[in-house]
């Protein structure tokens, strides 16, 4: 959903005109959040559909948001492609079993479709992980996801990808579709999202404690992230053990760890942070926030963390929110993690990963100094970088790759 919103504002710009099907945030027990109409332009049709209710449909398994609302989607689709000539559909969730609907739509009406991989679909992450670290319902999903996803995938007319590697997996996987125009097009930074958290700032409730220096992380969790965490609470242990006066003002958050309706949601980082006993100095909220409580708690931080995952695919579509701020910023990825090239690219200090970075301990320290010591400079960030990367540009962007698609088909 990000991305779409904050693309909207310059799609008619690069030549194409938008309309958008989703689904009534009704349907949805995620978090909302209001204020993300702000950004949105006044001038975009927005069709909202309908989904089945999920106490009845989680019974047999099926809670996910996709399944609930697609036979509306369908539906409302199937109308507005009967009424109206559309170009393309263009597939921006990571509800991603929706996506099938695309080559049904092809099929019918002779459209197009373009599908946005933010994450991977079908993975064999999982398949060799213990069942405790395995998500909910994995049997299910995992045998559904191999069974759907060619069927998207192998029709699809165009693919976007925050990460190489998702395109080059699915390119090896279906070799159908090694000749289609595929682009990998990060999430951009979208700054007018910076002023509308200034904004209402004062309508959140604080969720960090004035008396310390906050370190603050908001995002999922997951057993995934521990060889990036490991690194900080390891530095953080023997600062407590060496200077503990010092480090005792140091509080480190994780917040909206969870996916989990809110109060339901199982901790992933408390657990690690007991072993390595430095649970006093960890807060753990897995209850997800919304997106603009997000940008304020992160403005209303000393610093920043980003751990990202072990796994090498992965790219953090989070870490420009994070660089909009300005605020001091520890990241530590998988040393083949796309990021850590963007993050350089910003001119990041103290971006590091945690199976390549000599001493990475002893940076982690001098981190926590800094902002115990209020000695670290505000970023001055390559401007260049910040162009490249922003909302505009990766519209730009994705609009190339969707001319591409259409001039094939004309």
């Amino acid at each position: 959903m990000q991305r779409i919103r904050m693309s909207l504002p310059y799609f008619k710009q690069y030549g194409w005109e938008v309309e958008v099907v989703a689904v009534d945030p009704k349907y949805t027990d995620l978090p909302q959040d209001k204020l993300l109409m702000e950004s949105i332009p006044t001038d975009i049709k927005v069709h909202l559909v309908k989904a089945f209710n999920k106490s009845r449909t989680s019974k047999m398994g099926f809670g996910s948001i996709a399944y609930r609302s697609y036979f509306f989607l369908r539906k409302k689709v199937n109308t507005l492609l009967r009424e109206e000539k559309f170009n393309l559909i263009y597939f921006s969730t990571t509800q991603f079993q929706v996506c099938i609907l695309g080559a049904y739509w092809k099929k019918c009406f002779k459209v197009p479709y373009v599908i946005d991989m933010q994450d991977p679909w079908h993975s064999e992450y999982y398949q060799d992980k213990p069942k405790q670290q395995k998500p909910p319902k994995y049997w299910l999903s995992y045998r559904l996801n191999k069974y759907l996803e060619p069927m998207a995938i192998r029709q699809a007319g165009g693919l976007i990808s925050v990460s190489e590697r998702y395109t080059e997996t699915l390119k090896d996987r279906y070799p159908r579709i090694v000749r289609i125009p595929a682009a990998t097009i990060t999430f951009g930074a979208f700054e007018p999202d910076l002023k509308i958290a200034i904004r209402h700032q004062n309508e959140f409730k604080r969720l960090l404690d004035p008396d310390f220096k906050n370190i603050v992380y908001i995002g999922r969790g997951g057993v995934d992230m521990y060889n990036a965490i490991k690194p900080v609470f390891e530095t953080l242990k023997k600062g407590l053990l060496d200077e503990f006066v010092l480090f005792s003002r140091l509080k480190l958050y994780f917040i909206g760890t969870s996916y989990a309706p809110a109060g339901q949601g199982n901790q992933t980082i408390m657990p690690l942070a007991k072993q390595y006993g430095v649970d006093k100095s960890v807060i753990e909220v897995t209850d997800r926030v919304g997106y603009y409580h997000t940008l304020t708690t992160l403005l209303q931080a000393d610093a920043l963390f980003i751990p990202g995952s072990d796994d090498p695919q992965y790219t953090a579509s989070k870490i420009y929110p994070y660089l909009l701020t300005n605020k001091p910023l520890l990241a530590i990825f998988n040393s083949q993690s796309s990021s850590l090239s963007i993050l350089d690219e910003f001119g990041v200090k103290h971006a590091y990963s945690y199976d390549k970075t000599a001493n990475v301990n002893l940076k982690i320290e001098i981190f926590f100094k800094g902002v115990i010591d209020n000695d670290l400079k505000e970023p001055n960030y390559n401007p260049t970088a910040i162009e490249k990367y922003s909302a505009k540009m990766m519209t730009k962007r994705q609009c190339d790759l969707l001319n591409e698609v259409n001039l094939i088909l004309l």
